[in-house]
């Protein structure tokens, strides 16, 4: 039966989840804007959240009821439809609770907000299980009894709900008497045992934690009585817990070691996995996102983006890291950097991977809503096995044009003044054996709330782009058009925007809505003799622009000499008095003042003669004084405002203040009089500016 002309039941309930869906980012938005509310508006927002999951609950039964033969006409993808119409609707029941638990913090106690929303769900599920013994109207009845006792008078309420709290709680001493301040959680995402002694649950099960160890692995029991340990960032308090409530490092101190319980009794060890920090984080701002994908401000293949959360940890995953030579397992010597003594340099390196890749465009990339101002469109890449990060996390910025906000576009050479960060030419090396290996892009976009001024990074879809087919033969140099993919890259099957498939009604419409998906072209292009040998000069791997390659090659140049050939013996360890060398893996996380050397050097080698051009020692020397001219004052001057990333005034006044400097420096030939100058203010002098610790710095081999 038809709900309305040319509409089939499927179409009916998703007309239904998406007014559903309108009402609850309403709701949502309502109640971060008034700030403060008083009583009677907690009140009211809470009976509202009460009535939508009643509704969201009545639209779940109806989807569940529905098949395939009530359609009147034929429906591509049908049971995927359902599917995802079943997590819209599980999405927005898990919005709505914690928004009720939030909200009723004053005037409802926590523990009373979840009971009314279990309430609501015991009361649809014991109406599910009558219906079948039952006549509709007997149903119809039972649901306007339910309605009517939610529109009860305060006072009932509350006396209701603080019985039904006592009961819990004595249900609850009762089942758990070695933690009786054990609390239940949430999941807000699937998780799968990682070792002996986890615990495999599912997104929106309900854990009761018995045990919170401080490294952030809960000892925990789901309602089949399994226990063990789960990671804390992908489960939320039904409750809004107060932050003295925290788990605290003093009581940490008393924490026992925890064994596994439901296995062999393997002992469960701390957890060492880098990436984890950085996908916890990305799972605890899944909030905000949930709140801009129900308000309809970015589409639901959106995330936080992962390679950010990762340079967010530290220098782990910067460039600067990898540029610094790597030691052996013993320790007792350079990995990548060994001495060839007929030539006077550092030998030359092969790696299994050498290439060079460009970046072309994006297309079709969703555009956030408007209530949301873009700061920064860009594409992230680094080396990936398909669990692991395996590289420094390369970024570069892109442009658009206002007719076509879709397409981005890269710049396929930058030379002149073009910033670096333009730069679509990207030099790639990498020495994993792993047949997994290939490069994860992941596109994304910096973006401030214009509501309430919060910044964050969000990924706009990614790929991943094998380097090597089954047989490990490397595939071919060409142009790849790569589709993206929603969600995170440890996410599989999600579409960045999943409306435009729905909106397919056949195969051939499917077809062509092909076209409209978010994809990515690339080109790998293979080395010439001279781009061979250049890339033979740098670390094993690393990521980075072509645009100033040649700077790199420099600066490991000069660390071969230092450590190689000038140290006094291969065991003295002492510091090594050098600026260039201690400061320089700085420039490879501020972009313009890697601009600035190379703008620098550019100038200072069309002055030089050929025969000075063909001298390398020579060469060598002139770049260190340029880099002590134009670059290694900046780095300490307190004029030169921190590095930001996508703080367009911020770049602005970083460009002001190197080119003054450097127009400052061609007038009075050289930094000299700036360093000397009463006017020039300095950051407090600090032995990191002139030492190099190559012990300190340099990359240890665990292999």
């Amino acid at each position: 039966m038809l709900s309305g002309r040319g509409r089939g039941p499927l179409q009916t309930v998703q007309r239904r989840s998406q007014d559903l869906r309108q009402q609850v980012g309403r709701l949502l938005s309502e109640s971060q804007l008034k700030g403060a509310l008083d009583a009677s508006k907690r009140r009211d927002i809470y009976q509202r959240c009460i009535q939508l999951k009643r509704e969201i609950d009545e639209n779940r039964k109806a989807l569940k009821n529905l098949s395939k033969g009530d359609e009147p006409a034929p429906v591509g993808n049908y049971n995927q439809r359902k599917e995802d119409e079943e997590n819209v609707l599980e999405k927005l029941t898990k919005q709505l609770q914690e928004l009720a638990g939030t909200i009723s913090k004053e005037n409802v106690t926590p523990e009373e907000t979840v009971q009314n929303i279990s309430q609501a769900e015991e009361v649809e599920e014991d109406s599910e299980e009558t219906e079948d013994e039952e006549e509709d109207d007997d149903n119809d009845d039972e649901d306007e009894d339910d309605i009517s006792e939610d529109e009860e008078s305060d006072e009932e309420d509350e006396e209701v709900e603080e019985e039904e709290e006592d009961e819990e709680v004595e249900e609850e001493d009762d089942s758990s008497d070695e933690q009786p301040s054990s609390k239940e959680y949430i999941a807000v995402g699937d998780f799968v045992a990682q070792q002996a002694g986890d615990l495999t649950f599912k997104k929106d099960e309900v854990l009761l934690i018995l045990k919170k160890k401080p490294d952030g692995w809960w000892l925990a029991k789901n309602i089949h009585g399994n226990k063990g340990l789960v990671p804390k960032t992908y489960l939320e308090p039904c409750f809004k817990e107060k932050e003295h409530q925290e788990y605290s490092e003093d009581e940490s101190e008393d924490d026992v070691e925890v064994v596994d319980e439901t296995a062999d009794g393997t002992e469960i060890k701390p957890r060492t996995d880098s990436h984890w920090s950085a996908i916890r984080k990305a799972i605890t701002e899944s909030n905000t996102i949930d709140v801009l994908t129900a308000m309809g401000a970015i589409p639901a293949g959106f995330r936080p983006s992962t390679l950010y959360q990762l340079l967010e940890e530290g220098s782990q995953f910067q460039a600067g890291y990898f540029l610094q030579p790597e030691l052996t397992p013993s320790q007792l010597a350079f990995k990548d950097m060994i001495w060839d003594p007929e030539n006077g340099a550092i030998k030359p390196r092969l790696s299994r991977v050498s290439l060079i890749l460009t970046l072309w465009s994006c297309k079709m990339i969703p555009l956030p809503g408007v209530s949301l101002q873009v700061l920064s469109r860009h594409v992230r890449l680094c080396l990936f096995d398909g669990s692991k990060v395996l590289s420094n996390i390369h970024t570069v910025r892109a442009t658009w044009q206002p007719k076509k906000p879709k397409t981005w576009t890269f710049s396929p050479r930058v030379t002149g003044i073009l910033p670096c960060l333009l730069d679509g030419d990207c030099f790639i090396r990498s020495n994993s054996s792993s047949p997994e290996l290939g490069i994860l892009f992941e596109v994304g976009v910096s973006y401030v709330r214009n509501s309430t001024g919060e910044k964050g990074e969000l990924s706009c879809g990614w790929v991943f782009l094998k380097l090597f087919d089954a047989d490990g033969t490397p595939i071919p140099p060409k142009t790849y058009e790569l589709y993206l993919n929603g969600g995170t890259p440890y996410e599989k099957g999600i579409e960045v925007d999943p409306s435009i498939s729905r909106r397919a009604s056949s195969v051939f419409h499917q077809m062509m809505t092909m076209r409209r998906q978010p994809q990515l072209l690339v080109k790998l292009r293979s080395l010439n003799r001279r781009s061979r040998s250049v890339l033979s000069l740098l670390p094993e791997t690393l990521i980075g622009s072509m645009c100033y390659i040649h700077l790199l090659v420099f600066y490991r140049e000069i660390l071969g000499d230092v450590l190689l050939k000038d140290r006094i013996s291969m065991q003295n360890a002492d510091l090594i008095s050098s600026p260039i060398l201690a400061t320089f893996p700085k420039l490879m996380e501020q972009p313009d003042l890697m601009d600035v050397l190379r703008t620098a050097w550019a100038e200072k080698e069309s002055t030089l003669k050929r025969s000075e051009k063909r001298d390398r020692e020579f060469l060598k020397s002139v770049f260190i004084l340029v880099y002590h001219d134009c670059v290694y004052p900046l780095l300490h001057s307190t004029v030169l405002p921190p590095f930001r990333w996508a703080e367009e005034e911020t770049e602005a006044t970083r460009w002001k203040v190197t080119y003054d400097f450097l127009k400052q420096n061609q007038e009075n030939s050289g930094a000299l009089h700036a360093l000397l100058s009463p006017e020039g203010v300095h950051e407090p002098f600090d032995i990191s500016e002139q030492a190099y610790d190559f012990l300190g710095e340099a990359r240890k081999n665990v292999n």
